[in-house]
């Protein structure tokens, strides 16, 4: 049996993973922070379908307590961490002097102190077993930056520094990390852009279209399958940057 926890798993990219990995044969844990109702529709509905065994929980990612928690229950019930995909973020679009301290911090420590809890609390496990794989979703914007998107662009930045040193530092225990860097997902975190601002936001993607979480899913399922990629910022942005 193999086993993946997932961090916000419960739409998105993060129920994408879901999705692919159960029909892969893993087993899963999945977290959210707000639409648990959804996450348990969706744990039914994979171990139904795939005949999985499924885990969910409920708490916010920013909160080392909250990943204690989570990797115990884990870990106690399938004795093993074989994938971890650090999944969860959120994002604020406004000017930089516009943003407060107290949504600064939301943002960083959603999409990158959570990065570091949740790998944290399973890298002991990943050692003893000598085995193992930790996926960051960073974003292109880590790597460009995004206009009015500050604190969003930092925390993704961090994650690729983050992968790139932590990669280093598990090598010698044949764990791989790796982040992958999407472009523009077809996701709610661009609900706020009309009709007409999506239509010219994908003319400028050389691809032509948003990504679809399920590509982001098979791409990151791809990824943990190279046995000799490690420390690597893998972009998924249909060629825009």
């Amino acid at each position: 049996m193999k086993t993946a926890f997932i961090t916000g798993a419960s739409r998105g990219i993060g129920r994408a993973c879901a999705e692919k990995f159960a029909s892969e044969g893993y087993s899963l844990g999945l977290c959210c922070k707000n639409n648990i109702e959804s996450l348990n529709d969706l744990k039914a509905e994979l171990e139904q379908k795939y005949g999985i065994e499924c885990l969910t929980f409920q708490g916010d990612v920013s909160d080392y307590s909250f990943a204690e928690k989570c990797s115990k229950t884990f870990l106690e019930k399938f004795g093993r961490i074989d994938v971890l995909i650090n999944n969860a973020a959120i994002s604020t679009f406004e000017l930089t002097q516009d943003i407060s301290p107290e949504e600064w911090n939301e943002v960083i420590g959603t999409n990158l102190n959570s990065v570091f809890y949740f790998s944290k609390v399973f890298i002991p496990t990943f050692i003893h077993q000598q085995s193992g794989s930790i996926i960051n979703v960073s974003s292109m914007w880590g790597r460009a930056g995004a206009s009015c998107e500050v604190a969003y662009s930092t925390s993704k930045g961090g994650i690729n520094a983050f992968t790139m040193a932590l990669a280093k530092e598990l090598a010698p225990s044949k764990i791989s990390v790796n982040a992958i860097a999407p472009g523009v997902v077809d996701t709610e975190m661009n609900s706020r852009l009309t009709s007409k601002e999506k239509e010219e936001l994908a003319e400028e993607i050389p691809i032509g279209r948003f990504a679809a979480p399920e590509e982001i899913a098979e791409d990151i399922f791809y990824i943990i399958e190279m046995p000799y990629v490690t420390g690597q910022i893998i972009g998924a942005d249909g060629g825009y940057i």
